[in-house]
């Protein structure tokens, strides 16, 4: 069996921390096992000062709010039998506890229409398959030490969309990537609407800012939320110069959405997919927005107390 470092990236005066219980709760012999703790203010530098003092040969991301399933790490050793397999990732699913609003956000997420193959990240799609970043989430995500170190680990210019650009680079060097859908981590969406809306900006802003340090094809469905904002914005001067048949593209588009939410009834009750509809055109927009200014901010790695970065070693007992 591999060994394997649990890596975990929190604030720095975060006390209360999910995935540390969670990560001791993991079905894995002891001495096969290590918890590291990289607390600081920048995530890809943080994990970076991880993977420079883990000693397993792979290491399991997990966000600080993250609680893998228990038989996890037993699950994916089948996976890495292939030596081509340099990444096994899965998706973080809203617990069925979790608040009507929360749920309803994990429903967009979950959504073809809102987030394309991306859903993948935030609800079980399909079998154990090969994939692209496109479907894989690094709150959820083992990769192969000896693979990141000799890619340089993260780009710390990058945050979010730090692990897309890496995975891009490890298939560009003719690895691969496994998407297992029964590879779950149980995570809670943002908890209210203004938090979920920050998160969109973020989404969109980190696409772009990746797409310029490593552009692939793959990238391409990332444009349709920033052309779909520039339409919105140039509608007004084109119905005055063409007329209204240049709002036949809106019609086509709001009659998607209905299709989709239809979709969703089969699976969530009717009032809780109502709100989904505005909630999936305020993804497009805001994430498209956010896209517009990742074009344009100024990419650097984290300077003064964003690069002050500590890696604690965690017990495996309480």
């Amino acid at each position: 069996m591999p060994s394997v470092t649990v890596v975990i990236a929190a604030r720095p005066d975060q006390a209360d921390i999910d995935a540390v219980r969670a990560a001791r709760a993991l079905d894995y012999p002891p001495d096969k096992l290590e918890i590291l703790l990289a607390r600081g203010r920048q995530p890809s530098a943080q994990r970076n000062a991880a993977l420079k003092e883990a000693q397993g040969d792979l290491i399991y991301f997990l966000d600080d709010d993250s609680v893998p399933e228990p038989k996890n790490l037993r699950r994916i050793i089948g996976h890495f039998a292939d030596p081509d397999i340099k990444m096994v990732g899965g998706p973080n699913i809203c617990p069925a506890d979790a608040p009507p609003l929360e749920q309803t956000f994990a429903l967009v997420l979950g959504t073809w229409l809102a987030f394309g193959p991306s859903r993948a990240r935030y609800t079980p799609v399909g079998t154990v398959r090969q994939t692209t970043e496109k479907e894989l989430i690094l709150c959820n995500l083992v990769a192969r030490r000896d693979a990141l170190l000799e890619s340089g680990g993260f780009n710390e210019k990058l945050y979010p969309n730090e692990e897309n650009a890496l995975m891009d680079e490890l298939q560009a060097s003719g690895g691969k990537l496994l998407y297992d859908s029964q590879l779950v981590v149980r995570r809670r969406p943002r908890r209210t609407l203004k938090a979920f809306a920050k998160m969109l900006m973020t989404y969109g802003r980190g696409r772009a800012e990746q797409i310029r340090v490593n552009p692939t094809v793959g990238s391409a469905l990332n444009f349709a939320p920033p052309l779909f904002v520039l339409y919105l914005v140039l509608l007004i001067p084109a119905i005055i110069w063409k007329g209204s048949i240049v709002i036949l593209p809106l019609i086509l588009y709001l009659g998607a959405v209905l299709v989709q939410v239809a979709a969703l009834t089969r699976i969530a009750p009717p009032r809780q997919c109502l709100p989904v509809i505005p909630l999936i055109i305020l993804t497009h927009v805001l994430y498209g927005f956010g896209f517009w200014r990742g074009l344009c901010t100024k990419l650097r790695p984290p300077r003064g107390g964003d690069a002050n970065v500590t890696v604690e070693r965690i017990s495996l007992n309480d």
